[in-house]
């Protein structure tokens, strides 16, 4: 019986890549050569991968930066699905942001090199509002179901983008310290959130 002929290899995704993988290279290229000198062919290229399959994950290369974060977007949603009823409405918003953003300080760098280009590529800028709103309107919903009210009405609205800010800050001060774990800013500033920021809730330094 004659050798089979061996199949050309394939082309495309090599086994073990993933979207991440895809985001790590991406993130190294942009940070070294800039982002607007940044092809996607560059990235599929270093990742090991076709153009092709680089768009089966994302539709475009700004698209690669909030990978991470839509991800959170869908964790936060399942959080506030598990919420139990007893819970209170802005306790409940802290157990679940908290609970998606286990960051350490040495994850800093990575976010601190996305975070830079997310703000001074005006490219990637524009396209903050459309992730943060998601982001908003996971927060926005949760609200709404607790008070009975629709999403859009005055205070799922206003808990929801006070929580968005409150978190940013939060975020912000992290990324500058490094000096603990993200959920520690998150649960301060959301406990003073909840407080009004007044009393025993605003006299720690961080």
């Amino acid at each position: 019986m004659a050798n089979p002929v061996p199949a050309p290899p394939r082309r495309g995704r090599p086994p073990g890549t993933s979207a991440r993988d895809l985001e790590l290279v991406a993130l190294d290229l942009f940070t070294r050569r800039g982002f607007d000198e940044t092809t996607v062919e560059q990235i599929a290229a270093a990742a090991g991968v076709s153009r092709r399959t680089f768009f089966r994950y994302f539709e475009s290369k700004s698209d690669v930066l909030w990978h991470s974060f839509d991800a959170e977007v869908a964790r936060l949603r399942a959080a506030f699905a598990a919420v139990p009823e007893e819970v209170g409405l802005l306790d409940g918003i802290r157990a679940g942001v908290v609970g998606v953003n286990r960051y350490r300080p040495r994850d800093v760098p990575e976010l601190r090199a996305r975070m830079h280009l997310i703000t001074s590529v005006p490219a990637l800028a524009a396209s903050a509002a459309l992730h943060y709103d998601d982001w908003e309107r996971a927060v926005g919903e949760f609200a709404a179901r607790r008070l009975g009210q629709p999403p859009d009405s005055l205070y799922p609205l206003a808990i929801s983008r006070a929580t968005l800010a409150t978190c940013r800050a939060a975020f912000d001060r992290w990324a500058a310290r490094a000096d603990a774990d993200l959920t520690v800013y998150l649960d301060a500033a959301l406990r003073a959130l909840a407080a009004g920021f007044d009393g025993p809730a605003v006299t720690e330094r961080l």
